[in-house]
Protein backbone atom coordinates (compact mmCIF):
# COMPACT_ATOMS: atom_id res chain seq x y z
CA UNK A 1 0.00 0.00 0.00
CA UNK A 2 1.33 3.67 -1.14
CA UNK A 3 1.38 6.35 1.65
CA UNK A 4 0.11 8.99 -0.74
CA UNK A 5 1.74 11.95 1.46
CA UNK A 6 5.29 10.55 1.67
CA UNK A 7 4.60 8.42 -1.42
CA UNK A 8 6.48 5.66 0.85
CA UNK A 9 4.75 1.93 2.05
CA UNK A 10 3.62 1.32 5.13
CA UNK A 11 5.03 -0.72 7.12
CA UNK A 12 1.97 -2.70 6.99
CA UNK A 13 -0.04 -3.73 3.93
CA UNK A 14 -3.42 -5.87 3.16
CA UNK A 15 -3.38 -8.97 3.94
CA UNK A 16 -4.90 -12.66 2.07
CA UNK A 17 -8.42 -12.05 3.95
CA UNK A 18 -8.13 -8.04 4.05
CA UNK A 19 -6.06 -7.80 7.69
CA UNK A 20 -2.85 -5.70 7.82
CA UNK A 21 0.38 -7.93 7.35
CA UNK A 22 4.19 -7.43 7.80
CA UNK A 23 6.21 -5.56 5.02
CA UNK A 24 9.82 -6.43 5.07
CA UNK A 25 12.86 -4.56 2.68
CA UNK A 26 14.30 -7.89 1.21
CA UNK A 27 16.30 -5.83 -0.75
CA UNK A 28 20.24 -5.31 0.45
CA UNK A 29 20.37 -2.46 -2.01
CA UNK A 30 18.96 -0.33 -4.74
CA UNK A 31 18.68 -1.99 -7.81
CA UNK A 32 19.21 -0.60 -11.48
CA UNK A 33 16.47 -2.96 -12.71
CA UNK A 34 14.26 -5.17 -11.08
CA UNK A 35 12.54 -6.92 -13.69
CA UNK A 36 9.36 -9.01 -13.07
CA UNK A 37 8.98 -12.05 -15.39
CA UNK A 38 11.81 -14.67 -16.15
CA UNK A 39 10.56 -15.64 -19.10
CA UNK A 40 10.75 -14.79 -23.23
CA UNK A 41 10.82 -11.47 -22.40
CA UNK A 42 12.43 -10.80 -19.14
CA UNK A 43 14.98 -13.95 -19.37
CA UNK A 44 16.83 -12.09 -22.13
CA UNK A 45 16.52 -8.81 -21.44
CA UNK A 46 18.23 -9.52 -17.89
CA UNK A 47 20.74 -11.50 -19.13
CA UNK A 48 22.16 -8.55 -21.62
CA UNK A 49 21.57 -5.75 -19.05
CA UNK A 50 23.46 -7.89 -15.86
CA UNK A 51 26.05 -8.36 -18.81
CA UNK A 52 26.06 -4.61 -19.89
CA UNK A 53 27.25 -3.97 -16.37
CA UNK A 54 23.98 -3.39 -14.43
CA UNK A 55 22.60 -4.74 -11.39
CA UNK A 56 19.75 -6.66 -12.08
CA UNK A 57 17.18 -8.82 -9.82
CA UNK A 58 14.57 -11.18 -11.85
CA UNK A 59 11.27 -11.68 -9.71
CA UNK A 60 9.38 -15.13 -10.97
CA UNK A 61 5.94 -15.92 -8.98
CA UNK A 62 6.74 -19.68 -9.90
CA UNK A 63 10.24 -22.21 -8.93
CA UNK A 64 13.37 -22.36 -10.38
CA UNK A 65 13.18 -25.11 -12.29
CA UNK A 66 15.58 -27.94 -12.18
CA UNK A 67 14.94 -30.23 -15.69
CA UNK A 68 17.00 -33.57 -14.48
CA UNK A 69 14.46 -33.32 -11.08
CA UNK A 70 11.69 -31.50 -11.57
CA UNK A 71 10.36 -32.81 -15.22
CA UNK A 72 8.78 -36.02 -15.91
CA UNK A 73 7.14 -37.76 -18.69
CA UNK A 74 3.49 -37.55 -17.70
CA UNK A 75 0.85 -35.18 -18.75
CA UNK A 76 -0.86 -34.64 -15.09
CA UNK A 77 2.16 -34.31 -13.32
CA UNK A 78 3.54 -31.32 -15.61
CA UNK A 79 0.38 -29.17 -15.58
CA UNK A 80 2.84 -27.75 -12.87
CA UNK A 81 4.62 -26.00 -15.90
CA UNK A 82 1.61 -23.90 -16.72
CA UNK A 83 -0.08 -20.89 -14.73
CA UNK A 84 -3.66 -21.99 -13.28
CA UNK A 85 -4.25 -19.02 -11.30
CA UNK A 86 -7.82 -18.40 -11.27
CA UNK A 87 -9.21 -15.59 -14.39
CA UNK A 88 -12.66 -14.98 -15.29
CA UNK A 89 -13.37 -15.27 -18.73
CA UNK A 90 -16.24 -13.24 -21.35
CA UNK A 91 -17.63 -12.22 -23.98
CA UNK A 92 -18.94 -14.16 -26.94
CA UNK A 93 -15.40 -16.27 -27.47
CA UNK A 94 -14.37 -16.71 -23.62
CA UNK A 95 -10.31 -17.82 -23.60
CA UNK A 96 -10.60 -21.16 -22.29
CA UNK A 97 -8.05 -22.73 -19.98
CA UNK A 98 -6.39 -24.71 -22.34
CA UNK A 99 -4.98 -21.56 -24.54
CA UNK A 100 -3.19 -20.30 -21.47
CA UNK A 101 0.43 -20.17 -22.52
CA UNK A 102 1.95 -18.48 -19.24
CA UNK A 103 4.35 -20.61 -17.94
CA UNK A 104 4.74 -20.86 -13.87
CA UNK A 105 8.46 -20.83 -13.24
CA UNK A 106 11.62 -19.35 -14.09
CA UNK A 107 12.59 -19.48 -18.05
CA UNK A 108 8.14 -18.66 -18.61
CA UNK A 109 6.60 -20.38 -21.24
CA UNK A 110 9.60 -21.28 -23.13
CA UNK A 111 9.78 -24.61 -20.29
CA UNK A 112 6.79 -26.39 -22.22
CA UNK A 113 6.44 -24.53 -25.26
CA UNK A 114 6.51 -26.39 -29.10
CA UNK A 115 9.68 -24.33 -29.79
CA UNK A 116 8.79 -24.04 -33.27
CA UNK A 117 10.88 -20.21 -33.53
CA UNK A 118 9.33 -18.06 -36.30
CA UNK A 119 10.29 -14.98 -37.67
CA UNK A 120 7.16 -12.50 -38.49
CA UNK A 121 7.48 -11.15 -41.82
CA UNK A 122 8.36 -7.43 -42.80
CA UNK A 123 4.73 -6.53 -43.89
CA UNK A 124 3.64 -7.62 -40.07
CA UNK A 125 5.08 -4.53 -39.05
CA UNK A 126 2.84 -2.30 -41.31
CA UNK A 127 0.03 -3.94 -41.58
CA UNK A 128 -2.22 -0.54 -40.59
CA UNK A 129 -0.81 0.98 -44.15
CA UNK A 130 -1.48 -2.40 -45.89
CA UNK A 131 -4.60 -3.15 -45.05
CA UNK A 132 -6.43 0.06 -43.55
CA UNK A 133 -8.84 -0.40 -40.51
CA UNK A 134 -11.27 -3.33 -41.00
CA UNK A 135 -14.75 -2.43 -39.20
CA UNK A 136 -13.72 -2.30 -35.54
CA UNK A 137 -10.39 -3.39 -35.69
CA UNK A 138 -7.82 -0.89 -34.01
CA UNK A 139 -4.93 -1.69 -36.48
CA UNK A 140 -1.62 0.35 -36.01
CA UNK A 141 1.88 -0.28 -37.69
CA UNK A 142 4.35 -0.99 -35.34
CA UNK A 143 6.57 1.62 -34.54
CA UNK A 144 9.83 -0.13 -35.45
CA UNK A 145 10.31 -2.30 -38.87
CA UNK A 146 11.72 -5.87 -39.65
CA UNK A 147 14.87 -4.33 -40.59
CA UNK A 148 15.45 -2.79 -36.80
CA UNK A 149 14.76 -6.07 -35.98
CA UNK A 150 16.73 -8.58 -38.07
CA UNK A 151 19.63 -8.34 -36.60
CA UNK A 152 18.10 -8.79 -33.19
CA UNK A 153 16.66 -12.42 -34.93
CA UNK A 154 19.98 -13.36 -36.07
CA UNK A 155 21.31 -12.70 -32.26
CA UNK A 156 18.39 -15.01 -30.52
CA UNK A 157 18.75 -17.42 -32.82
CA UNK A 158 22.08 -17.71 -32.40
CA UNK A 159 21.79 -17.97 -28.51
CA UNK A 160 19.21 -20.39 -29.11
CA UNK A 161 20.89 -22.48 -31.52
CA UNK A 162 17.87 -22.40 -33.43
CA UNK A 163 17.80 -25.47 -35.96
CA UNK A 164 16.16 -24.93 -39.41
CA UNK A 165 16.00 -25.92 -42.69
CA UNK A 166 18.68 -24.57 -45.49
CA UNK A 167 16.08 -23.63 -47.83
CA UNK A 168 12.99 -21.35 -46.13
CA UNK A 169 10.63 -20.67 -48.77
CA UNK A 170 8.80 -17.74 -46.83
CA UNK A 171 9.62 -14.06 -45.67
CA UNK A 172 12.79 -12.28 -46.30
CA UNK A 173 16.08 -14.10 -47.18
CA UNK A 174 18.24 -14.53 -44.31
CA UNK A 175 21.21 -16.18 -43.69
CA UNK A 176 21.48 -19.62 -42.86
CA UNK A 177 20.26 -21.60 -39.10
CA UNK A 178 23.02 -22.40 -36.16
CA UNK A 179 21.84 -25.99 -36.70
CA UNK A 180 21.09 -28.39 -39.33
CA UNK A 181 16.78 -28.94 -39.26
CA UNK A 182 15.36 -32.07 -37.72
CA UNK A 183 13.93 -35.75 -38.86
CA UNK A 184 10.68 -35.39 -39.59
CA UNK A 185 8.37 -37.67 -37.67
CA UNK A 186 5.28 -39.27 -38.92
CA UNK A 187 2.85 -36.57 -38.38
CA UNK A 188 5.18 -33.98 -40.15
CA UNK A 189 4.99 -36.95 -42.81
CA UNK A 190 1.81 -36.46 -43.22
CA UNK A 191 1.45 -32.76 -44.20
CA UNK A 192 4.39 -33.29 -46.16
CA UNK A 193 2.66 -35.55 -48.07
CA UNK A 194 -0.66 -33.64 -48.44
CA UNK A 195 0.87 -30.55 -49.13
CA UNK A 196 3.11 -31.50 -51.71
CA UNK A 197 0.11 -33.25 -53.44
CA UNK A 198 -2.10 -30.60 -53.64
CA UNK A 199 0.89 -28.26 -55.05
CA UNK A 200 1.43 -26.36 -51.67
CA UNK A 201 5.01 -25.53 -50.58
CA UNK A 202 5.81 -26.73 -46.92
CA UNK A 203 9.61 -27.20 -45.10
CA UNK A 204 10.63 -28.75 -41.90
CA UNK A 205 10.28 -26.03 -38.67
CA UNK A 206 12.75 -24.01 -37.16
CA UNK A 207 12.49 -25.68 -33.63
CA UNK A 208 14.35 -24.00 -30.90
CA UNK A 209 16.34 -27.41 -29.94
CA UNK A 210 19.66 -28.90 -30.45
CA UNK A 211 20.21 -31.15 -33.57
CA UNK A 212 23.88 -31.68 -32.55
CA UNK A 213 25.67 -31.02 -29.30
CA UNK A 214 26.35 -27.64 -28.32
CA UNK A 215 28.53 -26.63 -25.45
CA UNK A 216 28.06 -28.60 -22.50
CA UNK A 217 24.09 -29.56 -23.59
CA UNK A 218 23.26 -32.68 -25.87
CA UNK A 219 21.40 -32.59 -29.37
CA UNK A 220 17.40 -33.65 -28.76
CA UNK A 221 16.92 -37.83 -28.16
CA UNK A 222 13.60 -37.28 -29.03
CA UNK A 223 11.83 -38.13 -26.21
CA UNK A 224 8.84 -36.72 -27.42
CA UNK A 225 7.72 -34.88 -24.18
CA UNK A 226 8.73 -31.90 -25.52
CA UNK A 227 5.58 -29.34 -24.43
CA UNK A 228 6.27 -31.05 -20.85
CA UNK A 229 9.97 -29.72 -20.09
CA UNK A 230 13.22 -31.55 -21.67
CA UNK A 231 14.94 -33.35 -18.93
CA UNK A 232 18.24 -33.43 -20.81
CA UNK A 233 18.65 -29.72 -21.74
CA UNK A 234 18.62 -30.19 -25.50
CA UNK A 235 15.29 -27.78 -25.49
CA UNK A 236 16.04 -23.99 -25.92
CA UNK A 237 14.28 -22.62 -23.20
CA UNK A 238 15.58 -19.73 -21.74
CA UNK A 239 15.63 -21.76 -18.32
CA UNK A 240 18.65 -22.92 -20.19
CA UNK A 241 19.97 -20.32 -22.03
CA UNK A 242 19.50 -16.82 -21.30
CA UNK A 243 19.06 -17.61 -17.37
CA UNK A 244 22.21 -19.47 -16.77
CA UNK A 245 23.58 -16.03 -18.66
CA UNK A 246 22.48 -13.35 -16.56
CA UNK A 247 23.44 -15.36 -13.59
CA UNK A 248 26.90 -15.72 -14.59
CA UNK A 249 26.97 -12.06 -14.94
CA UNK A 250 25.97 -11.54 -11.62
CA UNK A 251 21.90 -10.88 -11.52
CA UNK A 252 19.99 -12.38 -9.15
CA UNK A 253 17.39 -14.65 -10.13
CA UNK A 254 14.31 -14.75 -7.46
CA UNK A 255 12.11 -17.53 -7.61
CA UNK A 256 7.93 -17.90 -6.34
CA UNK A 257 8.20 -14.13 -5.67
CA UNK A 258 4.94 -12.72 -6.75
CA UNK A 259 4.78 -9.60 -7.61
CA UNK A 260 1.76 -7.50 -5.68
CA UNK A 261 2.72 -3.49 -7.04
CA UNK A 262 4.85 -1.51 -8.40
CA UNK A 263 6.04 1.55 -5.73
CA UNK A 264 6.51 5.40 -7.20
CA UNK A 265 7.24 9.09 -5.60
CA UNK A 266 5.55 11.65 -5.37
CA UNK A 267 7.09 12.22 -9.27
CA UNK A 268 5.53 9.77 -10.76
CA UNK A 269 9.06 7.50 -11.48
CA UNK A 270 8.75 4.21 -10.07
CA UNK A 271 10.83 3.12 -7.17
CA UNK A 272 10.52 -0.94 -6.93
CA UNK A 273 7.84 -3.49 -6.47
CA UNK A 274 6.36 -4.94 -3.99
CA UNK A 275 6.44 -9.05 -3.75
CA UNK A 276 5.34 -12.11 -1.86
CA UNK A 277 7.92 -14.93 -1.31
CA UNK A 278 6.96 -18.34 -0.94
CA UNK A 279 3.63 -18.20 -1.29
CA UNK A 280 3.50 -16.56 2.17
CA UNK A 281 1.66 -13.17 3.49
CA UNK A 282 4.51 -10.81 4.39
CA UNK A 283 4.88 -8.72 1.24
CA UNK A 284 8.39 -7.92 0.86
CA UNK A 285 9.94 -4.88 -1.50
CA UNK A 286 12.85 -4.52 -4.05
CA UNK A 287 13.79 -1.36 -4.68
CA UNK A 288 15.42 -0.49 -8.38
CA UNK A 289 15.80 2.72 -10.57
CA UNK A 290 13.64 0.95 -13.15
CA UNK A 291 11.27 -1.73 -13.06
CA UNK A 292 10.91 -4.07 -16.46
CA UNK A 293 7.61 -5.82 -16.34
CA UNK A 294 7.32 -8.98 -18.35
CA UNK A 295 4.86 -11.10 -16.81
CA UNK A 296 2.91 -11.45 -20.21
CA UNK A 297 -0.37 -10.48 -21.93
CA UNK A 298 -2.66 -11.03 -18.97
CA UNK A 299 -0.34 -10.69 -15.54
CA UNK A 300 1.05 -7.23 -16.83
CA UNK A 301 -1.61 -5.44 -17.40
CA UNK A 302 -2.71 -6.90 -14.35
CA UNK A 303 0.12 -5.85 -12.30
CA UNK A 304 -0.33 -2.41 -13.85
CA UNK A 305 -3.90 -1.75 -13.11
CA UNK A 306 -3.48 -3.04 -9.03
CA UNK A 307 -1.02 -0.65 -9.06
CA UNK A 308 -2.87 2.27 -9.28
CA UNK A 309 -2.47 5.09 -6.64
CA UNK A 310 -3.61 8.72 -6.14
CA UNK A 311 -1.20 9.99 -8.76
CA UNK A 312 -2.48 7.21 -11.33
CA UNK A 313 -5.86 6.32 -10.51
CA UNK A 314 -6.42 4.07 -13.57
CA UNK A 315 -3.09 2.56 -12.86
CA UNK A 316 0.23 2.75 -14.22
CA UNK A 317 1.27 3.72 -17.95
CA UNK A 318 -2.09 4.04 -19.08
CA UNK A 319 -3.30 7.79 -19.40
CA UNK A 320 -4.18 6.64 -22.53
CA UNK A 321 -6.38 4.07 -21.70
CA UNK A 322 -5.30 1.21 -23.41
CA UNK A 323 -3.60 -0.76 -20.65
CA UNK A 324 -5.42 -4.32 -21.18
CA UNK A 325 -6.73 -3.45 -24.50
CA UNK A 326 -6.11 -4.87 -27.60
CA UNK A 327 -5.75 -8.31 -26.03
CA UNK A 328 -5.48 -10.83 -28.70
CA UNK A 329 -4.96 -14.41 -29.17
CA UNK A 330 -3.69 -16.47 -31.65
CA UNK A 331 -6.28 -18.94 -33.57
CA UNK A 332 -5.14 -22.24 -33.15
CA UNK A 333 -7.68 -24.20 -34.44
CA UNK A 334 -6.52 -28.10 -35.31
CA UNK A 335 -8.05 -30.84 -37.60
CA UNK A 336 -7.41 -34.42 -37.26
CA UNK A 337 -8.05 -37.55 -39.54
CA UNK A 338 -7.44 -41.09 -38.93
CA UNK A 339 -4.77 -42.94 -41.35
CA UNK A 340 -4.69 -46.59 -42.41
CA UNK A 341 -1.13 -46.65 -41.08
CA UNK A 342 0.20 -46.06 -37.17
CA UNK A 343 1.54 -42.54 -36.69
CA UNK A 344 2.19 -42.86 -33.10
CA UNK A 345 1.77 -38.50 -33.49
CA UNK A 346 3.12 -38.33 -29.90
CA UNK A 347 6.62 -39.62 -31.12
CA UNK A 348 9.52 -37.24 -31.71
CA UNK A 349 11.10 -35.98 -33.54
CA UNK A 350 10.02 -32.49 -31.50
CA UNK A 351 6.08 -31.67 -32.65
CA UNK A 352 5.19 -29.27 -34.91
CA UNK A 353 8.33 -30.59 -37.32
CA UNK A 354 6.95 -29.52 -40.56
CA UNK A 355 4.92 -26.69 -41.43
CA UNK A 356 3.61 -24.27 -43.94
CA UNK A 357 3.54 -20.53 -44.67
CA UNK A 358 1.52 -20.76 -48.10
CA UNK A 359 -1.21 -18.95 -46.48
CA UNK A 360 0.33 -16.21 -43.90
CA UNK A 361 -0.30 -13.76 -46.84
CA UNK A 362 -3.65 -11.35 -47.17
CA UNK A 363 -4.72 -13.39 -50.11
CA UNK A 364 -6.28 -11.89 -53.27
CA UNK A 365 -8.81 -14.19 -53.41
CA UNK A 366 -10.18 -14.82 -49.65
CA UNK A 367 -12.57 -12.73 -48.33
CA UNK A 368 -10.43 -11.90 -45.08
CA UNK A 369 -7.50 -9.82 -44.61
CA UNK A 370 -4.25 -11.23 -42.90
CA UNK A 371 -3.34 -15.43 -42.98
CA UNK A 372 -1.83 -17.94 -41.13
CA UNK A 373 0.45 -20.74 -40.31
CA UNK A 374 -0.03 -24.57 -40.67
CA UNK A 375 1.71 -26.51 -38.41
CA UNK A 376 2.22 -29.89 -37.05
CA UNK A 377 0.58 -30.84 -33.86
CA UNK A 378 0.71 -33.96 -32.04
CA UNK A 379 -1.00 -34.23 -28.28
CA UNK A 380 -0.33 -36.61 -26.30
CA UNK A 381 -2.77 -39.35 -25.23
CA UNK A 382 -4.87 -37.18 -21.93
CA UNK A 383 -4.68 -34.08 -24.32
CA UNK A 384 -5.71 -35.69 -27.40
CA UNK A 385 -8.83 -37.28 -25.31
CA UNK A 386 -9.91 -34.38 -24.11
CA UNK A 387 -9.75 -32.81 -27.61
CA UNK A 388 -11.89 -35.45 -29.42
CA UNK A 389 -14.63 -35.52 -26.47
CA UNK A 390 -15.45 -31.93 -27.12
CA UNK A 391 -15.61 -32.09 -30.68
CA UNK A 392 -17.77 -35.07 -30.93
CA UNK A 393 -19.36 -35.16 -27.87
CA UNK A 394 -18.17 -38.60 -26.53
CA UNK A 395 -18.08 -39.92 -23.57
CA UNK A 396 -17.53 -43.38 -21.50
CA UNK A 397 -17.30 -46.71 -23.27
CA UNK A 398 -17.43 -44.38 -26.75
CA UNK A 399 -14.54 -42.38 -25.46
CA UNK A 400 -12.48 -45.44 -24.40
CA UNK A 401 -12.99 -47.19 -28.12
CA UNK A 402 -11.82 -44.38 -29.65
CA UNK A 403 -8.86 -43.92 -27.65
CA UNK A 404 -7.57 -47.60 -28.89
CA UNK A 405 -7.29 -45.94 -32.12
CA UNK A 406 -4.99 -43.34 -30.84
CA UNK A 407 -1.88 -44.28 -32.41
CA UNK A 408 -3.82 -44.34 -35.77
CA UNK A 409 -4.48 -40.41 -36.01
CA UNK A 410 -2.29 -37.62 -37.17
CA UNK A 411 -3.43 -33.73 -36.82
CA UNK A 412 -2.59 -30.30 -38.09
CA UNK A 413 -2.89 -27.04 -36.43
CA UNK A 414 -3.05 -23.09 -37.60
CA UNK A 415 -1.69 -20.34 -35.77
CA UNK A 416 -4.07 -17.52 -37.68
CA UNK A 417 -3.37 -13.77 -36.98
CA UNK A 418 -6.20 -12.29 -34.84
CA UNK A 419 -7.14 -8.69 -35.39
CA UNK A 420 -6.70 -5.97 -32.51
CA UNK A 421 -10.05 -4.52 -31.11
CA UNK A 422 -10.22 -2.55 -28.26
CA UNK A 423 -13.55 -3.96 -27.14
CA UNK A 424 -10.95 -7.18 -26.63
CA UNK A 425 -9.23 -6.34 -22.85
CA UNK A 426 -7.81 -7.69 -19.12
CA UNK A 427 -8.90 -5.56 -16.58
CA UNK A 428 -9.13 -6.34 -12.71
CA UNK A 429 -12.18 -7.79 -11.16
CA UNK A 430 -14.08 -5.80 -8.72
CA UNK A 431 -14.96 -8.72 -6.18
CA UNK A 432 -12.59 -11.93 -6.87
CA UNK A 433 -9.32 -12.31 -5.14
CA UNK A 434 -6.48 -14.80 -5.22
CA UNK A 435 -4.50 -16.44 -2.87
CA UNK A 436 -2.59 -13.41 -1.96
CA UNK A 437 -5.57 -11.21 -1.66
CA UNK A 438 -4.66 -9.58 -5.25
CA UNK A 439 -8.03 -8.87 -7.73
CA UNK A 440 -7.84 -11.67 -10.18
CA UNK A 441 -7.68 -11.28 -13.98
CA UNK A 442 -11.19 -10.37 -15.84
CA UNK A 443 -10.24 -11.19 -19.47
CA UNK A 444 -13.25 -10.24 -22.59
CA UNK A 445 -12.81 -11.92 -25.76
CA UNK A 446 -14.82 -12.22 -28.99
CA UNK A 447 -13.66 -12.82 -32.62
CA UNK A 448 -13.60 -10.05 -35.50
CA UNK A 449 -15.94 -11.35 -38.23
CA UNK A 450 -12.56 -11.21 -40.51
CA UNK A 451 -11.26 -13.63 -37.76
CA UNK A 452 -13.95 -15.94 -38.61
CA UNK A 453 -13.96 -15.59 -42.31
CA UNK A 454 -10.34 -16.88 -41.66
CA UNK A 455 -10.65 -19.63 -39.24
CA UNK A 456 -13.33 -21.33 -41.77
CA UNK A 457 -11.06 -21.27 -44.60
CA UNK A 458 -7.95 -22.37 -42.66
CA UNK A 459 -10.49 -25.04 -41.68
CA UNK A 460 -11.30 -26.19 -45.48
CA UNK A 461 -7.69 -25.81 -46.18
CA UNK A 462 -6.20 -27.98 -43.04
CA UNK A 463 -9.15 -30.82 -44.15
CA UNK A 464 -7.95 -30.89 -47.89
CA UNK A 465 -4.39 -31.32 -47.06
CA UNK A 466 -5.24 -34.30 -44.73
CA UNK A 467 -7.51 -36.18 -47.25
CA UNK A 468 -5.26 -36.07 -49.82
CA UNK A 469 -2.67 -37.24 -47.15
CA UNK A 470 -4.82 -40.21 -47.24
CA UNK A 471 -6.68 -39.66 -44.35
CA UNK A 472 -10.60 -40.01 -43.13
CA UNK A 473 -12.69 -39.69 -40.11
CA UNK A 474 -11.84 -36.05 -40.12
CA UNK A 475 -12.65 -33.40 -37.15
CA UNK A 476 -12.25 -30.51 -35.80
CA UNK A 477 -10.97 -28.79 -32.44
CA UNK A 478 -11.52 -25.52 -32.28
CA UNK A 479 -8.76 -24.25 -29.70
CA UNK A 480 -6.94 -20.72 -28.87
CA UNK A 481 -3.16 -20.19 -28.14
CA UNK A 482 -0.28 -17.50 -27.81
CA UNK A 483 -1.90 -14.48 -25.45
CA UNK A 484 -0.95 -10.95 -26.86
CA UNK A 485 -1.85 -7.40 -26.64
CA UNK A 486 -2.61 -5.16 -23.54
CA UNK A 487 0.08 -2.75 -23.27
CA UNK A 488 1.21 -2.07 -26.75
CA UNK A 489 3.68 -0.23 -28.42
CA UNK A 490 3.29 2.70 -30.82
CA UNK A 491 4.41 6.27 -31.63
CA UNK A 492 1.25 7.76 -30.27
CA UNK A 493 0.74 7.93 -26.47
CA UNK A 494 -2.46 8.36 -26.85
CA UNK A 495 -3.37 5.03 -28.44
CA UNK A 496 -0.62 3.04 -27.28
CA UNK A 497 1.33 2.20 -23.63
CA UNK A 498 5.17 1.68 -24.54
CA UNK A 499 7.08 3.16 -27.29
CA UNK A 500 9.35 1.02 -29.70
CA UNK A 501 12.29 0.80 -26.93
CA UNK A 502 9.65 -0.87 -24.95
CA UNK A 503 9.29 2.08 -22.57
CA UNK A 504 6.23 3.64 -20.66
CA UNK A 505 5.07 7.18 -22.04
CA UNK A 506 4.11 8.23 -19.14
CA UNK A 507 6.95 7.13 -17.01
CA UNK A 508 9.96 7.14 -18.30
CA UNK A 509 11.87 4.37 -16.00
CA UNK A 510 9.18 1.89 -16.46
CA UNK A 511 9.42 -0.58 -19.48
CA UNK A 512 7.13 -3.29 -20.39
CA UNK A 513 9.11 -6.08 -22.41
CA UNK A 514 6.55 -9.16 -23.47
CA UNK A 515 4.26 -10.25 -25.59
CA UNK A 516 2.07 -7.95 -24.32
CA UNK A 517 3.67 -5.37 -26.56
CA UNK A 518 2.31 -6.77 -29.91
CA UNK A 519 0.49 -4.13 -31.93
CA UNK A 520 -0.55 -6.98 -34.18
CA UNK A 521 -0.71 -10.32 -33.14
CA UNK A 522 0.80 -11.54 -36.91
CA UNK A 523 0.50 -15.36 -38.05
CA UNK A 524 3.44 -17.10 -36.55
CA UNK A 525 4.60 -18.04 -32.87
CA UNK A 526 5.55 -15.44 -31.51
CA UNK A 527 8.89 -16.47 -28.74
CA UNK A 528 11.67 -15.36 -31.26
CA UNK A 529 9.68 -12.15 -31.84
CA UNK A 530 9.22 -11.59 -27.67
CA UNK A 531 13.19 -12.45 -27.59
CA UNK A 532 14.20 -10.67 -30.36
CA UNK A 533 12.40 -6.94 -29.31
CA UNK A 534 13.86 -7.91 -25.54
CA UNK A 535 17.33 -7.99 -27.46
CA UNK A 536 16.59 -4.62 -28.77
CA UNK A 537 15.50 -3.20 -26.11
CA UNK A 538 18.62 -3.97 -24.03
CA UNK A 539 20.87 -2.66 -26.04
CA UNK A 540 18.29 0.69 -26.07
CA UNK A 541 18.61 0.89 -22.67
CA UNK A 542 22.32 0.68 -23.06
CA UNK A 543 22.31 3.60 -25.38
CA UNK A 544 19.76 5.51 -23.15
CA UNK A 545 21.87 5.30 -20.17
CA UNK A 546 25.17 6.27 -21.85
CA UNK A 547 23.28 9.51 -22.69
CA UNK A 548 21.93 10.04 -19.10
CA UNK A 549 18.65 9.58 -20.42
CA UNK A 550 17.33 6.88 -17.74
CA UNK A 551 18.09 6.97 -14.18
Amino acid sequence: MIDEKNNESHLFAPGIHGEQVPMRDLSREEVDFCIVGAGAGGGVLGAKLAEAGFSVVILDAGPHWDPTKDFVSDETASRKLIWTDERITGGEDPVELGANNSGRGVGGSTVHYSMVAMRAHPEDFQRRSLEGEIARAELLNWPLTFDELEPYYEEVEQALQIAGPTNYPWGKRRKRYPQREHELNASAQVLVRGCVKLGIPVAPAPIATLSAPHKDRPPCVYRGFCNYGCTTNAKSSILVTYIPRAIRAGAEVRPNSMAAQIEHDKRGLVTGVLHFRDGGEDLFRQRAKNVVVAGYAVETPRLLLNSASSLFPDGLANSSGMVGKCFMVHSGHQVFAKFRERINQYKAPPPGGALTEHFNRTMPDADFICGYTIEVVGPHPVDFASRISAARGLWGAELRRTMLDYNYYSGIGIVGEILPQQNNFVKVHETERDQYGLPIPHVIFSYHENDRRLIADAKRKMKEILEAAGGADVWTADRMAHLLGTCRMGNDPMNSVVNADCRSHDIPNLFVCDGSVFTTSTGVNPSLTIEAIAARTADRIVELRRHNAIP
